[in-house]
């Protein structure tokens, strides 16, 4: 397996920027190709069942002018398995969705769900869509995964990014727990959700964890340090962390 550590940038909050005045700008598709230049592998965005940030249009610019694998989050409901699949992005990652919510609060019940998920996994998986489900850290639901036949889960990291101390701690070995589980009954592990400089070194050393994606962090840093500095500054913490030649590990 190879050691390097992809990072995906989700754009989402560029476009909440946007629509909390109207117009177009900022454009989180301008924003989508600053992240390609920085050094990003992939971009990710989420088009809610309410539209509240990213828009129909933005997910058909970014699938037309971004080079980049274009991760397509969404619920699972016909209509956004209709749009994923007239779309076609690189990949489709399944998340819980609330309208109440101010952003996704947990992990997706892939147990509880199994049937309900099981048809939105084969469809977006025959039309050669890599699916990952957004999971907590649990055997139950990594075994969920397993039976459903998505090749990969994205690991909730929520919960550790809030806890401190020795619930930090805690979080951090349940996570590690999971990865191990997941890798080796051949799952390709992600993780993301809440994750910043203070808090993704852990997670990023973590060898089973192929891909981390970021977004609100790096979106709010950039407006000090811009979108670039804020990028290039967590892709050195999880090169370090990686042990990539040039680190202190």
């Amino acid at each position: 397996m190879s050691n390097a550590l992809r990072l995906g940038v989700n754009i989402d909050h560029v476009a909440t920027i946007r629509n909390a005045r109207g117009g177009v700008h900022p454009d989180p598709v301008r924003a989508a190709k600053i992240v390609a230049a920085a050094g990003a592998d992939g971009i990710t965005a989420h088009l809610r069942e309410d539209r509240r940030h990213i828009s129909d249009r933005d997910m058909e610019r970014l699938r037309g002018e971004i080079d980049l694998p274009l991760n397509f989050e969404m619920a699972a409901t016909d209509e956004m398995l209709e749009i994923v699949l007239k779309t076609r992005p690189h990949a489709a990652c399944i998340v819980p969705e609330k309208r109440e919510e101010r952003t996704t609060e947990g992990g997706l019940d892939a147990a509880g769900q199994h049937n309900h998920l099981k048809r939105f996994v084969s469809e977006l998986g025959n039309a050669g869509i890599r699916v990952s489900l957004f999971i907590e850290a649990s055997k139950t639901q990594l075994d969920a995964a397993l039976s459903l036949g998505a090749p990969v889960v994205e690991i909730h990291t929520g919960a550790y990014c809030d806890a401190t101390g020795d619930e930090r701690a805690r979080e951090l070995a349940r996570i590690t727990e999971a990865v191990k589980y997941g890798a080796a009954q051949g799952l390709e592990i992600h993780a993301g959700h809440g994750l910043s400089f203070d808090t993704v070194s852990p997670i990023a050393c973590l060898p089973e964890i192929r891909e981390l994606n970021i977004g609100h962090f790096l979106i709010g840093e950039a407006i000090f340090t811009g979108l670039e500095g804020s990028i290039a500054e967590m892709r050195r913490l999880m090169d370090e962390a990686r042990g990539k030649p040039g680190s202190d590990q």
